[in-house]
């Protein structure tokens, strides 16, 4: 009995010390910020800006020095000379909300039971009360795609905006598309920093096979007029099959990058490629065919022994000088408040900053099919941006001060930030 006391009063304490911040309410007052650098994620760039946002849109957004501005209009000025604004980052193909603790079975609800799932919705096991999220906001992460990992087929994937009080309110674009993990069609084995030699998967077509007869099954039931007994997993399918939806294929490697394209012009579906480390030995063929890629870190070794160390580096420039539309990713789930910086090492090798920021953004929210409403700063859009003190891309200035979503400031505190102020006042005072 007595352990089960202090079992909860110490759930209280790391409750009370580190309990998730309460949504932020909706805007009420109009909102300006004045001759910050504006980075408006389409590629553009303002110096001396002027963005105005009412009821959650933005209604204003100029060079402040050449157009007229009447600031009594806006309730809140936010004054932010030698700072930049960007358009809230997004996270595409995260776990962020579904993983709380890697190491702790109990708390990752990423995956179900089974091969092919197509039916099952990541979006009502998504956590609004996770302790992580708040840590990726502070890097001005402000959106993600929910993904489910496991399986071949692991369910359906949907946008949220990080800031709500459960899954319905967060929801932004749900079921969206439908996730997809494609067979390797070579392997590697040794360690990590030291791989061995690269064989050939002799199970690689038979995985493939095994995928084109599942779709050729769904595909027939959602031909069919009418169904005696509906199968729910086929059913799920059926947006895809009329491109309502789009299916997102995990695949690196240059082979596989083929067979996924030719497998989607058969089906004829839209498809996006996940991962990609070998984009750019296809980049012609990707372009041709118009499909686009959620890029993996750079940040990492490269994916083929014969390829230059720095690959993963200079990837993001191969695809955009090939003109093919890219975003940033990361995987995992606290791994995004690194998102940024693999921009940032894109930067380093050759991307144009201004398109590394697009590649963080509207070229995000292209992809997700969210464009229209969100990921630039421009007129008639969302008002889900950050203000910076230096830098976001670049890790030794990056100093997200202020953020909102929908018009709505949030709380940029979190658990590691409050660490920071314990063990500071700690040693501080010794």
């Amino acid at each position: 009995m007595r352990n089960i006391v202090l079992t909860l009063v110490l759930c209280s304490v790391t409750f009370l010390a580190f309990s998730q911040q309460t949504p932020a309410k909706k805007q009420t007052e109009a909102i300006l910020i004045l001759n910050a650098t504006a980075h408006l994620g389409t590629g553009e760039v303002i110096e001396n800006s002027a963005i105005g946002f009412v009821d959650g849109k933005i209604t204003l957004i100029g060079d402040a020095r050449t157009i007229r501005i009447d600031q009594s209009a806006y309730k809140q000025v936010i004054q932010a000379s030698g700072k930049h604004v960007y358009p809230g980052f997004i996270a595409p193909d995260t776990q962020i909300g579904l993983i709380e603790v890697d190491a702790v079975r109990a708390t990752r609800d990423d995956r179900e039971v089974g091969q092919f799932n197509p039916n099952i919705r990541s979006i009502i096991s998504y956590n609004t009360d996770s302790k992580v999220t708040p840590t990726i906001r502070s890097n001005g992460v402000l959106m993600a795609q929910i993904t489910p990992k496991g399986s071949i087929m692991p369910g359906q994937t949907s946008v949220v905006q990080l800031d709500a009080w459960n899954w319905e309110d967060a929801a932004y674009k749900t079921d969206g598309g439908i996730k997809l993990m494609w067979p390797n069609s070579f392997s590697t084995s040794g360690w990590w920093a030291n791989p061995g030699p690269t064989k050939e998967n002799n199970k690689y077509q038979d995985g493939v096979d095994k995928i084109k007869t599942y779709f050729k099954e769904a595909q027939a039931y959602n031909n069919s007029v009418s169904h005696p007994v509906k199968n729910l997993k086929f059913e799920a399918m059926r947006r895809l099959f009329s491109k309502e939806k789009t299916l997102f294929v995990s695949v690196n490697n240059s082979m596989g990058i083929m067979d996924v394209a030719h497998f989607a012009e058969e089906f004829g579906l839209n498809v996006v490629v996940v991962g990609g480390a070998d984009a750019w030995m296809n980049a012609d063929f990707l372009k041709e065919r118009n499909i686009p890629v959620i890029l993996t870190q750079t940040q990492r070794l490269p994916n083929r022994q014969d390829a230059d160390i720095d690959q993963p580096f200079k990837t993001p420039k191969l695809l955009r000088e090939a003109g093919i539309d890219f975003c940033f990713s990361m995987g995992g789930a606290w791994e995004q408040r690194n998102l940024v910086f693999q921009a940032g090492q894109a930067v380093s090798y050759g991307l144009d900053y201004e398109q590394a920021v697009k590649s963080l953004t509207l070229n995000t929210a292209r992809i997700l099919g969210i464009d229209k409403t969100t990921g630039s700063l421009e007129s008639g859009k969302d008002a889900t941006l950050f203000i910076s003190a230096g830098d976001a891309l670049d890790m030794r200035t990056c100093n997200v001060e202020t953020a909102f979503i929908q018009g709505r400031q949030i709380d940029l505190d979190n658990k590691q930030k409050a660490l920071y102020r314990k063990f500071k006042e700690k040693y501080d005072s010794e």
